[in-house]
């Protein structure tokens, strides 16, 4: 029997296309693949699973909350310099504060899916 052991691909659906590419290109600072499918935008990652928004494939405004239950972590090298950065551009819904993982902060993104960003060591 197969069993799946590792997690390959996530994307969310957005609203805007456009408005979301710009928040993760220009505030957390994503680079996009060179060719992604149409109507989605697949980010470059450094390891583990490819990480894309896409047009949505389901009416987005029926959902009370996107989301809703899901945690969608990304690494991040330093928290106090991106909120230094970011001052005034972001949501943010959780500040910084420890866990067992590290210090998180956890921001909103356009269509308001909670972000966390996990502090790691910089390579």
């Amino acid at each position: 029997m197969s069993n799946p052991t590792q997690l390959s691909f996530i994307s969310l659906q957005v609203s805007d296309l456009e408005v979301s590419g710009k928040f993760y290109t220009e505030i957390l600072n994503f680079k996009p693949v060179p060719k992604s499918p149409p109507d989605a935008i697949v980010f470059e990652q450094k390891n583990g699973a490819a990480f894309a928004i896409r047009k949505p494939m389901i009416e987005l405004s029926k959902a009370n909350l996107l989301g809703w239950g899901v945690a969608v972590w990304f690494g991040i090298g330093n928290l106090d310099t991106f909120l230094e950065k970011n001052a005034g551009k972001i949501s943010i819904f959780k500040d910084i504060h420890p866990t067992p993982f590290g210090r998180i902060l956890v921001i909103s993104d356009p269509d308001g899916y909670a972000i966390t960003l996990q502090e790691t060591k910089e390579d």
